[in-house]
C-alpha cells in the first residue's frame, strides 16, 4: 500500500512538471498588448498588422527572409521608361469569402479607398495620379511622378486588397471604416475567427485558400501582458511563441532545452530626437556634443546585454543604402566638453527628455543618458509620460529630447532618409527632430526619382555625410529581434520587413 502510494506522489509530481504541448495544428502566441484596429488603410501599427497582414493578399509579396519582392496576386507586371506608368496583370481564380472574385475592380476600389480616407498609410502612395482597369485582371498605376520604392510599397499591409462589397457596411461616408476597424474581409490564407478584447484574437485557417495550403488550422494570439507569465506559459507548454518577451527573462529560458531562443538583426532602430528649433539645440555644435556625451557601448551591454549594434548613419545595417564609410559618434565626453565650450556654453545648461512605457528598455536608458550628460555639465530632466501625451508633444515640437523608435514599412532607404530629415514631415510624419536643411531636401527628394539603384545609393551617401555633421538625431542602436519559441516550431521564417508578424500560411509544428 505504501508503494501504491509512493508511486501515486512520483506520478502526480511528474505530470504537475510536464509540459504539455498545444494541439499540433493550433499556433499559440503570447503577446504583451492587443490590437488596436484593423482597417489597412488606418492602422500604422506592427501588432495590427499581424493579424490583417494574413488575411489578405497583396499584388507582391517578400520572397521568403529577403526584401525582394516576388509576385503575388500580380502573376506580373510592366514599367514604362521613366517609372511613371505600372501594368499589373492578375492572377485569375482569387475569391473573397463570400466569392466575389479579387480583380481589377478590387484593386482599384482598395487604392482609391485608400486615398480619400487619407490617413498614415496613404502616405505611401500620394504619388499615384489615377488607376485605370485595363481588363478584367489588368491594372494600370499611373503616377504624378517616378518614384523609385512604388513596387515595394505594394507589399505593405496598406496595399492590402479589400473585398469592394465592403462599402455595404458604409456609414455616413466614412467608407466602412467603423466596420473594417473590427472586422476583415479578404482573400488571404487566414480569417478572423473571434475577437475577445485584451483576451485573445483567433485566426482560421482557409481551407479552399487559393495558393499553399496552411498546415495550421488555427492561430490564437493570447493577451499576456506580464513578461514573467509569458516566459512561464511558454515553459509549460501553454503557448509556443512569447512575443515581445523581455531580455530579463532570457536566461532562464535559455537553460530549457524545449525552448528556442531566435534571434535575428532587425531594422527596429531606437535614437533620440533632439529639437534643432529650440535653443540652445539649433545650435549643430551643442548637437554634436551631445552625441559625443553617450556610452553607446554601455547602453548596448548594460541594458540590452548585447543584443543590439551601434547605428553608423541613419540607414541601418541590412537596409541597402547602408555604408560603412558614413561617419559615427563614439563616446568621448572630452570632445563633448570642447564642443559645448567652443558653442558658447562651458558651463552647460538645463534640458528635458521624454519617454514612455512603450519601450521597456527606456527607463534605463534615460538614465545612462542622465549620467552622460551629467559629466559634460548638462543636467538632464526625466520626464515619463503616457504614450499618446508624449506623441502628441513630439507632433506640435513641445520637447527638447525624446526617446524614440522605427522600424521601416518597405525594403527602401527612403524609408529612413524622406521620412526622417525632409522638412515637409515635421513631426510625427517622420522628421521628429524639426531638422532642416536645404541641400538634405535636394538630395533625398530627388533620390526618391531617381529608378537607378547605384545613383540612388550615391544620392542618399551625399545626404548622410552632411546629415552626420548636423547631428539632427542621437542615433543609438539597431535591436536584435529575439522571439523564444517552443522547439517542435518549425519553418518559421524571419523577414525584417514584417516585424512582429509571423509566415503563419508555412510555420507549422
Amino acid at each position: 500500500m505504501k508503494k501504491c502510494g509512493l508511486l501515486i506522489f512520483i506520478l502526480v509530481l511528474l505530470i504537475s512538471t510536464m509540459a504539455f504541448a498545444t494541439p499540433k495544428d493550433v499556433l499559440i502566441i503570447g503577446t504583451r498588448e492587443d490590437v488596436r484596429m484593423l482597417d489597412p488603410a488606418v492602422t500604422f501599427d506592427n501588432q495590427d498588422w499581424r493579424i490583417t497582414y494574413p488575411c489578405y493578399d497583396r499584388l507582391v509579396r517578400y520572397k521568403g527572409s529577403s526584401t525582394d519582392v516576388e509576385p503575388y496576386v500580380a502573376e506580373s507586371w510592366s514599367v514604362n521608361e521613366d517609372g511613371t506608368i505600372w501594368t499589373f496583370k492578375l492572377k485569375k481564380g482569387i475569391k473573397f469569402d463570400d466569392g466575389t472574385p479579387l480583380n481589377a475592380k478590387a484593386v482599384k476600389f482598395t487604392f482609391e479607398r485608400l486615398k480619400k480616407i487619407g490617413k498614415g498609410p496613404s502616405d505611401y502612395f500620394t504619388e499615384i495620379k489615377d488607376i485605370k482597369i485595363l481588363g478584367d485582371y489588368e491594372v494600370q498605376f499611373i503616377l504624378e511622378y517616378p518614384y523609385a520604392p512604388f513596387l515595394y510599397t505594394l507589399a505593405t499591409n496598406a496595399a492590402s486588397i479589400l473585398n469592394p462589397n465592403i462599402i455595404k457596411h458604409e456609414e455616413d461616408g466614412d467608407l466602412a471604416q467603423k466596420w473594417l476597424a473590427t472586422h476583415i474581409d479578404g482573400s488571404g490564407p487566414f480569417r478572423l475567427k473571434e475577437w475577445i478584447k485584451d483576451e485573445k484574437i483567433v485566426l482560421e485557417a482557409k481551407d479552399d485558400y487559393w495558393g499553399e495550403k496552411p498546415k495550421l488550422k488555427k492561430v490564437i494570439i493570447k493577451v499576456i501582458k506580464e513578461s514573467t507569465d509569458q516566459r512561464m506559459a511558454l515553459e509549460r507548454g501553454d503557448i509556443d511563441i512569447a512575443d515581445g518577451i523581455l531580455i530579463d527573462q532570457l536566461e532562464k529560458l535559455a537553460k530549457n532545452s524545449d525552448i528556442v531562443i531566435r534571434k535575428y538583426p532587425s531594422q527596429l532602430c531606437n535614437y533620440v530626437y533632439i529639437n534643432n528649433q529650440k535653443e540652445p539645440l539649433n545650435n549643430k555644435l551643442v548637437r554634436q556634443a551631445l552625441n559625443y556625451a553617450v556610452d553607446y557601448e554601455g547602453i548596448i551591454d548594460f541594458v540590452l546585454k548585447g543584443n543590439g549594434i551601434q547605428m553608423r548613419g541613419p540607414i541601418p545595417k541590412g537596409m541597402w543604402g547602408h555604408s560603412e564609410d558614413v561617419f559615427q559618434y563614439t563616446y568621448n565626453p572630452k570632445k563633448a566638453k570642447e564642443l559645448l565650450k567652443k558653442a558658447g556654453y562651458p558651463k552647460g545648461f538645463k534640458l528635458e527628455i521624454m519617454y514612455s512605457s512603450v519601450q521597456p528598455t527606456w527607463e534605463e536608458e534615460v538614465l545612462i543618458l542622465q549620467s552622460n550628460f551629467a559629466d559634460i555639465g548638462i543636467k538632464l530632466d526625466i520626464r515619463k509620460l503616457a504614450n499618446p501625451t508624449m506623441r502628441e508633444k513630439v507632433d506640435k515640437g513641445q520637447f527638447d529630447l525624446c526617446m524614440g523608435r522605427w522600424s521601416p514599412d518597405f525594403a527602401d532607404p527612403s524609408m529612413f532618409m524622406n521620412y526622417w530629415f525632409d522638412s515637409s514631415k515635421w513631426g510625427l510624419a517622420g522628421n521628429r527632430s524639426f531638422y532642416k536643411n536645404d541641400e538634405v531636401d535636394k538630395l533625398i527628394r530627388e533620390a526618391l526619382k531617381v529608378p537607378d539603384q547605384k545613383k540612388r545609393e550615391a544620392l542618399y551617401k551625399k545626404a548622410q555625410d552632411i546629415i552626420m555633421e548636423d547631428a539632427p538625431y542621437i542615433l543609438l542602436y539597431q535591436t536584435m529581434s529575439i522571439i523564444p519559441m517552443r522547439k517542435e516550431v518549425k519553418n518559421f521564417v524571419y523577414n525584417p520587413m514584417l516585424e512582429r508578424m509571423y509566415n503563419f500560411e508555412s510555420i507549422y509544428k
